[in-house]
């Protein structure tokens, strides 16, 4: 079994309060998700409280796209966390945080998400770093952050 992390940190212009909306509402993350456009026809569905711990979000798409859910945890003014399962096209279960914190020209926001591989994946991942093949798409949603953010 090996483990891994994968951070990406940006400052996004605009308040904290906007920011934590954005993220704590999984209905907001159509405006900035990075992977909301891998597939058009995606069938997603939400469920359990508009916001905050227990918001759930279920996703089924094309093989880009995969099988999967996410589930609000824990949700506080400078912190959400998440679990990401994802079904298909593996299964993966990541704790999932973004940690913000107000600094001078807006938010300072940390996206971090950590993962065990076992099995076949462990032996697949020893030749893949989970840092580059997610960190691009952390720092493409932050940069969509950003312009929800502004919008």
């Amino acid at each position: 079994m090996t483990t891994y992390e994968v951070q990406r940190e940006a400052v996004v212009p605009a308040d904290i309060e906007r920011v934590h909306a954005l993220i704590d509402s999984f209905h907001n993350w159509s405006a900035w998700s990075p992977w909301e456009d891998v597939d058009p026809t995606m069938r997603r569905e939400h469920s359990g409280p508009q916001a905050g711990p227990s918001a759930h979000y279920a996703w089924e798409g094309n093989r880009k796209a995969g099988k999967g859910s996410m589930t609000i945890v824990a949700s506080a003014p400078q912190r959400i966390d998440l679990v990401i399962d994802f079904d298909k096209p593996f299964k993966a279960h990541n704790p999932t945080s973004f940690i913000l914190e107000p600094v001078d020209g807006g938010t300072h926001v940390r996206w971090l998400m950590t993962g065990e591989h076992s099995g076949l994946a462990a032996i697949v991942f020893r030749f893949m770093s989970m840092d580059k093949l997610i960190g691009p798409d952390f720092e493409r949603g932050l940069t969509r952050l950003e312009a929800a953010a502004t919008a």
